[in-house]
């Protein structure tokens, strides 16, 4: 079993909206043979809380116009790592400590990466 094509189009809006708001190391996984819960992650990463908020902020208005709603959101008045569940999807956007700290890429690295378009551009710190 793979992503749904709904799940890859989330996570393409997602990626999109990260980059749009300058995230870094932004990758997808297809974990839907790995959880039940849902088929895919994205991870991006940001230089400071504000960032990461805007980071959020960005992906829920544009995955909104797609007509997806969080089922939940954690971690948002702190700044440091959000969670945004979509069901289908689940968006971290991490600070970058965070991000090094938990080491996302290496807990779900068994699992396929998603490709992303190439406007969605992974800024490297």
């Amino acid at each position: 079993m793979t992503a749904t094509d709904y799940a890859i189009e989330l996570v393409v809006a997602a990626a999109r909206a990260a980059s749009d708001k300058l995230a870094q190391q932004i990758i997808a996984f297809d974990v839907s043979e790995q959880l039940a819960i849902t088929d895919a992650f994205v991870l991006a990463s940001a230089g400071n809380d504000r960032q990461v908020k805007a980071i959020v902020d960005e992906v829920e208005d544009k995955l909104r116009e797609l007509g997806a709603k969080p089922i939940r959101r954690e971690g948002h008045k702190e700044g440091r790592w959000v969670l945004i569940d979509y069901g289908d999807i689940v968006v971290h956007v991490q600070h970058e400590e965070e991000r090094q700290f938990y080491a996302l890429e290496r807990l779900w690295r068994d699992c396929p990466t998603i490709t992303l378009p190439a406007d969605v551009v992974s800024r490297e710190r």
